[in-house]
């Protein structure tokens, strides 16, 4: 271990499981001795770490299933992070000063068994990239939707983590319309001056239904689903003959103050599926491994080209990142998240 290193070090945890939605008075700075690597394991000093709404589910009492363990008071909040190796074993793959990213955020340091540790490459111009939330969109729409030439796209959610990326991907695989959702006038502007979404729906501001027939008025090839609720409902209406639809996300009820984050009813007409031939699919990054690595390829390239933007909000200091979880789940901020712990 290095004497450079600090006595302390601070972490964020879940001060209180909450009733309702997470709020910042929900969390705590905790300081604590700098954690010591064992056998196998490896120290990393945390630069950055990315907020995701899936973590609402994680302190819900609705998380039976979820690839990831449950939140309760007392535990420090977890997320992707990436950072620069302190300590590693001797003759591992892994030496001081490297790069990587794993799952242990909201800390200052962390300590991992090696194999839970991912060395960052080359693949990408800048470290942050790598917490970019649009791997499941991508594997969505090249694994489940498929899309195809001239494809009208209905991204839900589009002015969040996933979806501020999902429709620059349907763009660049080729779809011709691109129409996405969302709660707020001043988001949509920037959904179309911004990210190139041909037309938004805004939540709230009408009958979303009909707003939907205005905005691709000849039907939709291929949702993404980030929402689901009224917003899937009104996609099956709008859904041409053979429409492939890829659900990911279901915030309407993971962000429903009234459910327990892990659930998301939603009433849709399964006979309009049935006439209309529309093949309904959920997506989950487990089944389809080699999404991460061809992603992160084709993310790389249309970064440095400038195909693509990664939108998201900056946020400085660790002791900050309840209020910012807060309003990300109010649904304040514009595309991803992310939490600068060392510069």
């Amino acid at each position: 271990m290095s004497a450079d290193l600090p006595r302390t070090s601070r972490e964020i945890r879940l001060a209180v499981t909450p009733d309702g939605l997470p709020e910042a008075k929900h969390f705590t700075v905790a300081e604590t001795p700098v954690p010591q690597p064992g056998p196998g394991e490896v120290l990393v000093r945390n630069s950055h770490f990315a907020l995701f709404a899936g973590l609402r589910t994680l302190m819900g009492t609705e998380n039976d299933g979820v690839p990831l363990p449950p939140l309760r008071g007392g535990d420090t909040v977890i997320g992707p992070a990436v950072g620069e190796v302190v300590s590693a074993p001797d003759g591992g793959p892994l030496r001081p000063g490297d790069r990587v990213t794993h799952l242990l955020g909201w800390r200052e340091y962390a300590v991992l068994p090696v194999g839970q540790v991912l060395p960052l490459g080359d693949e990408l111009p800048d470290p942050v990239a790598y917490l970019a939330q649009g791997s499941s969109a991508y594997g969505a729409l090249t694994r489940l939707a498929e899309v195809r030439p001239g494809d009208t796209v209905l991204v839900t959610g589009a002015a969040g983590a996933v979806g501020s990326l999902a429709g620059q991907i349907a763009r660049l695989l080729g779809a011709g319309r691109i129409v996405g959702t969302t709660g707020s006038p001043a988001k949509a502007g920037r959904l179309v001056a911004e990210l190139g979404y041909d037309a938004v729906v805004v939540r709230g501001t009408g009958d979303f239904a009909e707003q939907l027939a205005e905005a691709a008025p000849g039907g939709i090839d291929v949702l993404l689903d980030l929402v689901g609720g009224e917003q899937l409902a009104a996609a099956v209406d709008a859904a041409r003959p053979g429409a492939r639809f890829a659900l990911v996300g279901a915030l309407s009820g993971q962000l429903d103050a009234r459910r327990g984050g892990g659930s998301a009813p939603a009433e849709i007409d399964t006979y309009r599926l049935i006439v209309k031939g529309v093949s309904v699919r959920g997506y989950t990054g487990g089944d389809h491994p080699d999404v991460d690595a061809e992603w992160t390829r084709r993310f790389g390239g249309w970064l440095r080209s400038g195909a693509i933007r990664f939108p998201y909000s900056a946020v400085a200091g660790l002791e900050n990142a309840p209020l910012a979880f807060q309003q990300l789940v109010e649904g304040r901020h514009f595309g991803g998240v992310v939490v600068e712990v060392f510069s």
